[in-house]
């Protein structure tokens, strides 16, 4: 389904200012500033928030690749290995289980609390690199503010002068993105039920200023691997927080290609409307099991989502009606927050949900 894990970051023109966070201080020696910040004990979701880096093939299809490559990495080495870069503060109060994901500037593990024996998820971000810093600041800027059933909940946090450690609540139901692809496509009620999940959610984020600019099903995570599970949303690593009385408007160029709303790849000022569009898209993908804008061509992409020329084959049906109605998807999206509150009413009418 596309480049879906690439995300979008270039050069802004030199006359837009960036709206990045301030980066993470470096650590001093002193303890951990974060380490009783939030006490309460849960169970969610967590991912890498940065694309894996390609794996290799082999090169010379029918011949056995090397000795050393084709034996993969005992489990106690690779746990032992990755223990072994973690502070001691951490390994203190954790015990590392196993790697579950890994990014260009980031790890995630699983861990255990020694004294509760509750399954958690640590996210190590390498913060020596500028980008790392940037996603790790975006991040907990974002976490640090919000408690909601459908949203990632942060833990704890431990800092040193090259790593900082976010104790995340763990989710085992895999990614959306999995589903739909095991699925094919979602039925009306279950679309709509997990449309309102991810509502619930952005709408919580959008009346704290809060713009998360990466929604696609990669990022909407099952709490448990059952049916019934909830969706968490999760990787804040572009997201925008603004503080009340901040100018509501954003420069920043990002993204995930498909899933980036024209003004932003006009490089416009855009608001949290941005939200809404990608949630069109992924009505439109729960819907009909493909993407309305698809192209492995940046430039024709584009072209197709300033366009809004997409195409919906799939049956006509009063679920779909309303979605395109109501949010105007997935081209122009523009009313925010009523629109949010408007399909929320409309679905609850519909299935009662």
């Amino acid at each position: 389904m596309g480049c879906g894990t690439s995300k979008v970051l270039p050069e802004p023109p030199k006359d837009v200012q960036l709206d990045l966070v301030k980066k993470v201080e470096p650590y001093t020696g002193h303890s951990d500033i974060y380490k009783h910040f939030i006490k309460d004990d849960g169970g969610a979701v967590i991912k890498a928030g940065s694309p894996s880096p390609p794996r290799h093939t082999n090169p010379f299809p029918g011949n056995p690749l090397p000795a050393q490559a084709a034996q993969p990495e005992p489990r106690k080495n690779k746990v032992a290995k990755y223990r072994a870069k973690f502070d001691p503060r951490v390994t203190a109060k954790y015990d590392i289980k196993a790697l579950i994901g890994r990014g260009s500037f980031s790890r995630v593990v699983r861990v255990e609390h020694k004294a509760t024996k509750q399954p958690y998820a640590i996210k190590m971000i390498e913060t020596k690199y500028r980008e790392g810093r940037e996603v790790c600041e975006s991040e907990l800027s974002v976490l640090r503010r919000v408690r909601h059933t459908n949203i990632i909940q942060l833990i704890e946090v431990f800092e040193t002068q090259d790593r900082v450690y976010m104790v995340m609540e763990l989710a085992t139901g895999g990614e959306l993105f999995d589903r739909i692809i095991a699925k094919g496509s979602f039925t009306e009620r279950d679309a709509t039920r997990v449309l309102q999940m991810v509502l619930d959610g952005v709408r919580y984020l959008h009346t704290l200023g809060i713009t998360h600019r990466d929604l696609k099903p990669e990022n909407l995570l099952y709490y448990h691997p059952g049916t019934d599970s909830k969706i968490m949303i999760t990787d804040f690593g572009l997201a925008s927080a603004r503080k009340k009385g901040d100018d509501c408007l954003m420069k920043t160029t990002c993204g995930t290609p498909e899933y980036i709303a024209p003004e932003i790849l006009v490089r416009k000022p855009y608001t949290n409307s941005v939200d809404m569009w990608a949630l069109g898209v992924i009505s439109y993908i729960l819907l009909s099991g493909t993407m309305p804008f698809e192209d492995d061509n940046r430039t024709r992409l584009y072209r197709q989502i300033l366009k809004g020329k997409y195409s919906y084959s799939g049956e006509a049906s009063q679920a779909w009606g309303i979605l395109n109605a109501t949010l105007k998807l997935p081209f122009y999206w523009r009313a925010g927050f009523d629109n949010l509150k408007l399909l929320d009413e409309n679905l609850k009418t519909l299935y009662g949900i």
